[in-house]
């Protein structure tokens, strides 16, 4: 009898979370956590990530607002990128759940919800999710049998940025030095990375990754590393590391921009002379595997403000690779909509984009990137299998509020900036100029989800200066309100 697909129920109200755990056990093996906190201490001890969540939006702290929930779905994607979200939540204004779905979120259910249509929908992600891993498996037994290599055939597109990027693959695969891939979230770093280690000589040994950003530093140094029996609390028995199991393989670093400042000096020892030890022992053990570093961070500034070593950046970006957001790679769109639909054909998304559809879809920018377009194209499928699809179904489905924001200019309103300046009164260039600016800058910031090295960069304008405008803006709202 094949396992039930694991569901992790992330509810602070235990009348909610017991009851959905009593009528979905019968399809799945479920776990519940009140907060998110505590989710990430049972994660950081589960041997195997689950495959689906279900996630409140409102959690505590602050249970009336849905930040903490938004920020659980980033968090579970750190720990599990294939993890399929799905939020079940009371606060579903539009804007929350774009929010939602542009994070990684595969689908968003309003509370109170019909509990079948519930089971559908979670039963629909568990079969995407089992699609995807029997996919993957077949790419690595694909890859390990000197056949096409699967990475290879992963990164779709036919721009100018990633022609250059997949050119980078070929002439770094093997070459011995680490190297690191930045790019923003759900833009594919780890495609990438993989398609590093399946077209090197290194392809029949292991290629193993292990998330930074999912482990306390004690237990990312024994994920590493190994420890000894009795090395910390909880370890019963002896086990080797992932440098250990990477053997002549690869290790890639996902989210190296979190590991903690006490494992950067071991891991600044490996690259150098491939030497570490596990947790707990005296005895020098060597290593050759090949390190691929990401990160959606900028080091170097994490480097200027203390966070990261740079003798460590130094050593780690000797190779460089950066992948492009989804908003620079024109009609790559196209091509990854095709991709996705062929992938998942086979649960209904077969669907037809009419040209004004396809318009919109050329133009926005995806500010969740390739992760974002992937459950898109998901979530249409799932809704109108088999059927042609209008342009405002497909705009239900996206961040319009971000997308207009950064689409709609003061001079495509001609005839109506003539008409305010003719009607004088307290018209202000100065009003209006800073109104654009604050509508930009928060739309740049939406886009990078907060980082402002990337929102820096799509405005055009470096750090400081975007800094110094945030603060002008903020300045001139206190003024405003108090007066």
């Amino acid at each position: 009898m094949p396992a039930k697909p694991s569901l992790l129920l992330v509810d602070d109200d235990p009348l909610i979370s017991e009851s959905l755990a009593f009528v979905l056990r019968g399809e799945f093996e479920v776990k519940i956590q009140p907060s998110r906190e505590e989710t990430r201490r049972l994660l950081q001890n589960l041997p195997v990530m689950p495959n689906l969540a279900l996630v409140d939006l409102g959690l505590p702290p602050n249970p009336h607002t849905p930040e903490e929930g938004f920020a659980m779905v980033k968090e579970l994607l750190t720990f599990n990128p294939k993890m399929k979200i799905l939020v079940l939540s009371g606060q579903d204004s539009r804007q929350n759940v774009q929010h939602a779905l542009t994070l990684g979120a595969v689908d968003f259910i309003p509370k109170p919800c019909d509990i079948d249509l519930l089971k559908t929908r979670l039963l629909h992600q568990a079969m995407i999710f089992e699609a995807e891993h029997h996919q993957a498996k077949a790419d690595a037994a694909n890859a390990e049998a000197d056949l096409l290599p699967a990475a290879q055939t992963l990164l779709i597109g036919q721009s100018p940025a990633m022609e250059s990027l997949n050119a980078q693959v070929r002439q770094f695969a093997d070459s011995p030095f680490a190297v690191l891939i930045t790019g923003d979230s759900g833009s594919g770093k780890e495609l990438v990375a993989q398609a590093l280690h399946t077209q090197s000589r290194r392809r029949a040994a292991p290629c193993l990754t292990v998330n930074c950003a999912a482990f306390t530093a004690e237990l990312l140094d024994a994920q590493l590393f190994g420890h000894t029996k009795g090395a910390y609390t909880g370890a019963t028995t002896a086990r080797s590391g992932f440098f250990e199991e990477a053997d002549e393989g690869s290790l890639i670093l996902d989210e190296i921009g979190e590991m903690p400042m006490e494992l950067q000096s071991k891991l600044l020892r490996v690259l150098e002379n491939g030497e570490y030890y596990r947790l707990g022992e005296t005895r020098v053990r060597k290593s050759s595997a090949r390190i691929i570093a990401s990160t959606n961070r900028d080091l170097r500034e994490e480097v200027r403000n203390g966070r990261f070593r740079g003798d460590l950046y130094h050593r780690l970006s000797i190779l460089t690779m950066r992948v492009p957001p989804l908003c620079e790679r024109g009609e790559d769109k196209l091509l990854l909509l095709e991709h996705f639909q062929q992938f998942y054909a086979s649960m209904g998304t077969t669907f037809s984009l009419s040209e004004e559809a396809k318009n919109l879809w050329r133009q926005y920018s995806f500010p969740g990137n390739v992760r974002e377009l992937r459950n898109v194209v998901i979530r249409l499928g799932a809704k109108y299998p088999g059927q042609p699809i209008s342009v405002e179904q497909v705009k239900a489905e996206l961040e319009m509020d971000v997308f207009d924001a950064t689409q709609t200019a003061p001079e495509d309103n001609l005839e109506l900036i003539i008409q305010q300046l003719n009607q004088g009164g307290d018209f202000s260039l100065d009003a209006i100029l800073l109104e654009w600016e604050r509508r930009y800058i928060n739309a740049a910031l939406q886009t990078s989800q907060g980082n402002l090295s990337q929102a820096a960069r799509i405005l055009g304008i470096n750090r400081t200066t975007l800094y110094s405008k945030m603060q002008r803006l903020s300045k001139n709202s206190e003024e405003e309100n108090a007066n």
